[in-house]
C-alpha cells in the first residue's frame, strides 16, 4: 500500500485538510467500504455568540469518506463529549441524543457513533479503517498474537467491544496510563484500526505504514496468494439467476435486485470444495452485518430448496439469541455463494446491491487469507446478533418513512432513448426500479448507466438482438418484473391505393411484430418476476382512427390485440398486461415544431388551440403517459384494461 499525499494538494484550512486525509483513505477500498470507518480533527471555532469553542469534527452518518465534503463532518462540543466519557453507564439512545444536542450546528448530520472515542484520544487528527489486512489478521485462531507480532509495542491491542460508549470506556481504561509518544496506532480486535497524529498527514501514513505491514505478513506467511482462480464463468444462466432472485424475494417479503460476480476471484471461491464451510462463519468485521447479515446462503442446484433452508435457519439464528426485546428482519440472505459461478449480491435498490457486492468481493478475500493462515475465525454468533440487532439500528425500524414505490423492482422499456419511452424510465428510476433502456440508437449506452441503469442499443426488429438484450437485463438485475413495450414510429401519411408493399411491412415490422419479439423474449422471466406488469403502447388510433394512417393503425390495433391475447394468457402466472392509447404527445421527436404548425395551420386553428384540442382542452406530455404507466403499475387487480391518455376525445368516449 502506498501513501497517496502529495503536499502540494494539501490544503491550509483545517476541515478541509480534514476532507482531504479523508478522502485519501476512502480512495482505498481495501481499507474502508461505503460508509465504513470515521475519521475526526480537533480544533477551536467560534459559537453563534463569538465565545471561543473547542470542537471536534467527527464523520456524520450517512457519509462516505471516499467522498466526504466539510458539510459531512459534525461539529460536536469537546465538553459534552468528555463529560459524557465520565459517566459510568450511557445507552446508545441517550448518547446519540446527547451527541446532536452538543451540535454547533444543528442542521449537520449526526456524529459517528464513535464520537466519544475520538474526543478522548489526545491527538489532533484521528483516522479508523477497517483494513482488510489487519482484520484478517486478528480473524485467525492466534489473531492476537499474530497482530502483536507485527506490531508489537508500537500499537494498543483492544479486544473486540461493542462500538459506541462501551467502546470508549473500554479505551478509556486501557490507556490511562498509556505513553502516547511511543504509540503509532490501536488495533481493535476484529473490528479495525485507529491512527492518530497532531498531523493530519503522519495520521494518514501511519494507517498507510501498518496496513502495508500487515499485507507483508500475510506474503510472508504464504496467504497472500491463497486466493483460488479459475476460468470465468461467462454462461451464467439467466432463468436460473431470475429463479434464484424470486426466491430471495419472496424470503425477504418484497422484491430484491440481485447482482451476479462471476470474476475469477468469485468463481474461484465458489468452486472451493470447502466453500460452504468456510464461507458460513461469519463477516469480515461486525460493522459489515448490518448490511450483509451474519453469513450468506450456498446455492447449489435448487435455490428454493437453499432459500427456505437458510430462512430457517436465520429464524433459529434469531430464536436462540432474541431476548424477546427484538424485533425480527427478514430472513432473506444479502449475499450468496453460487456454487461454481460465484458471488450474489441481493439488495432493496441497485445501489444496495452493488454496495454488498463489494462487501462481498473484500470477505472473500480476507476468509482465504485467514484459511491459510490455520482458519477463518470470525467474531462469535452472539456478538454479531447484538450489531446486526444493535439497539439504534432496531430503531430505524419504527422510523415513519415509505420505501419508493418501485424500489427492488426491474424494469425494461423499449424505444427508451427519447419521448415517451424516456419519461417513463425516468419515472420508473425516480420510483426506486432499475430501468434497462434499449433502443436502436448506440447513445442509449452513455445516456442510461450506473447502478439502477442499463442503456443496450437494439434494433427490436432482430429477434437475436431482443434475446440477447434480455438476457443481459436479467444478467445485469437478476430478473425483469415490467415491461414496458414502447418502440414505435408514425410513418408519414398515406391513403389506402397509395400504399406499397415496403412501406406496409416496415410499419408492420416496427409497430406489431418487434412487440411479438420482445414479449416472447421477455415472458419467461415476467413469469418469475415480482409482482410482474407489461404496458404495451398503442395508440388513440386503434379506437378513433383518421385517414391516412392504415398501416400504423391497423399495426397498433394488432398491438392491443396482442396484449388482450397476453392478459388472457399470463394470468394465471400473475402477470398483468394493460394498454396505454396516448394521443398528440407533443413533447416527442415525432412532432416538430413545422409539423405541428401545418397541422393547425390545416384545422384552422391557432398552434396552441390544436394542442389542446380535445375535451378537457389539456396539452398531453410524455409526463402524463409516464404517470398513467406508473398507475397501471400500481393497479393489483387491473389486467387487459385499456386506458386512453388524450385529453378526452368524443370519437373514443
Amino acid at each position: 500500500m502506498e501513501s497517496r499525499y502529495r503536499a502540494e494538494d494539501a490544503p491550509t484550512d483545517l476541515l478541509q485538510l480534514r476532507c482531504y486525509t479523508s478522502r485519501l483513505l476512502g480512495a482505498e477500498p481495501s481499507l474502508v467500504l461505503h460508509g465504513g470507518g470515521n475519521t475526526s480533527v480537533k480544533g477551536t471555532t467560534k459559537d453563534f455568540f463569538g465565545d471561543d469553542t473547542d470542537v471536534l469534527w467527527v464523520k456524520g452518518s450517512g457519509w462516505d469518506l471516499a467522498t466526504i465534503e466539510p458539510a459531512g463532518f459534525s461539529p460536536v462540543r469537546m465538553r459534552a463529549l468528555l463529560r459524557m466519557a465520565d459517566l459510568t453507564a450511557l445507552s446508545d439512545v441517550d448518547m446519540v441524543r446527547e451527541q446532536r444536542a452538543a451540535l454547533l450546528d444543528p442542521s449537520a448530520p449526526d456524529p459517528s457513533i464513535e464520537a466519544i472515542l475520538h474526543a478522548i484520544l489526545p491527538h489532533r487528527f484521528v483516522d479508523h479503517t477497517h483494513a482488510d489486512a489487519v482484520i484478517t489478521l486478528t480473524n485467525t485462531p492466534d489473531g492476537d498474537a499474530r497482530i502483536r507480532a507485527v506490531f508489537g509495542d508500537r500499537v494498543l491491542y483492544v479486544p473486540y467491544v461493542m462500538p459506541g460508549f462501551v467502546l470508549a470506556r473500554a479505551v478509556r481504561e486501557i490507556t490511562r496510563s498509556a505513553d502516547w509518544s511511543s504509540l503509532e496506532g490501536m488495533v481493535l480486535m476484529h473490528h479495525g484500526l485507529f491512527t492518530f497524529s497532531d498531523d493530519a498527514r503522519e495520521s494518514y501514513e501511519r494507517t498507510i505504514r501498518l496496513v502495508s505491514e500487515a499485507e507483508d505478513a500475510l506474503k510472508r506467511s504464504g496467504a497472500w496468494s491463497a486466493p483460488r482462480r479459475a476460468p470465468r464463468a461467462s454462461d451464467i444462466d439467466p432463468r436460473a439467476l431470475a429463479t434464484i432472485r424470486r426466491e430471495v424475494s419472496r424470503a425477504a417479503g418484497r422484491a430484491m435486485i440481485a447482482r451476479v460476480d462471476a470474476s475469477e476471484d468469485a468463481a474461484g471461491y465458489a468452486s472451493r470444495d470447502d466453500v460452504a464451510h468456510i464461507a458460513t462463519r461469519g463477516p469480515v468485521t461486525p460493522d459489515h452485518v448490518i448490511r450483509t447479515k451474519r453469513v450468506p446462503a450456498v446455492i447449489d442446484a435448487d435455490p428454493a430448496t437453499a432459500i427456505d433452508a437458510y430462512a430457517r435457519e436465520y429464524d433459529a439464528y434469531f430464536t436462540r439469541n432474541d431476548d424477546g426485546s427484538r424485533t425480527r428482519l427478514d430472513p432473506a440472505p444479502r449475499w450468496a455463494v453460487w456454487r461454481g459461478v460465484g458471488t450474489l449480491a441481493f439488495g432493496t435498490a441497485a445501489k444496495a446491491a452493488a454496495q454488498i457486492g463489494d462487501i462481498a468481493r473484500h470477505t472473500i478475500r480476507c476468509v482465504q487469507w485467514a484459511e491459510a493462515l490455520g482458519g477463518w475465525t470470525p467474531l462469535g454468533e452472539r456478538d454479531l446478533f447484538d450489531m446486526e440487532y444493535w439497539e439504534l439500528e432496531q430503531r430505524k425500524l419504527r422510523k415513519p418513512g415509505a420505501s419508493p414505490s418501485l424500489a427492488g423492482r426491474v424494469a425494461l422499456i423499449t424505444g427508451g432513448a427519447s419521448g415517451i419511452g424516456r419519461a417513463i424510465a425516468q419515472r420508473f428510476r425516480a420510483e426506486g426500479a432499475a430501468v434497462c433502456v434499449l433502443d436502436r440508437r448506440a447513445e442509449i449506452t452513455s445516456a442510461w448507466k450506473g447502478d439502477d441503469a442499463l442503456g443496450i442499443a437494439c434494433d427490436v426488429t432482430d429477434t437475436a438482438q431482443v434475446n440477447a438484450a434480455i438476457d443481459a437485463c436479467v444478467r445485469r438485475f437478476g430478473g425483469l418484473d415490467l415491461l414496458v413495450s414502447n418502440a414505435g414510429d408514425f410513418p408519414p401519411s398515406k391513403r389506402i391505393e397509395e400504399l406499397d408493399d415496403a412501406y406496409w411491412e416496415r410499419a408492420l415490422a416496427l409497430n406489431l411484430t418487434s412487440h411479438l419479439k420482445v414479449l416472447r423474449a421477455a415472458t419467461p422471466y415476467l413469469q418469475l418476476g415480482v409482482e410482474p406488469v407489461v404496458i404495451m403502447m398503442a395508440s388513440r388510433n386503434v379506437p378513433a382512427p383518421g385517414p391516412g394512417a392504415a398501416a400504423y393503425s391497423v399495426s397498433k390495433a394488432g398491438v392491443t390485440q396482442l396484449a388482450r391475447v397476453a392478459a388472457i394468457e399470463l394470468a394465471p402466472a400473475g402477470v398483468r398486461v394493460d394498454v396505454l392509447h396516448p394521443d398528440k404527445v407533443f413533447d416527442t421527436e415525432l412532432w416538430s415544431d413545422e409539423t405541428i404548425a401545418l397541422r393547425a395551420k390545416s384545422y384552422g386553428v391557432s398552434v396552441e388551440q390544436y394542442k389542446r384540442q380535445n375535451l378537457l382542452r389539456a396539452e398531453v406530455t410524455t409526463k402524463d403517459v409516464a404517470e398513467a404507466a406508473l398507475a397501471l403499475v400500481k393497479m393489483r387487480a387491473t389486467t387487459g384494461a385499456q386506458l386512453p391518455i388524450d385529453g378526452g376525445s368524443d370519437r373514443v368516449i
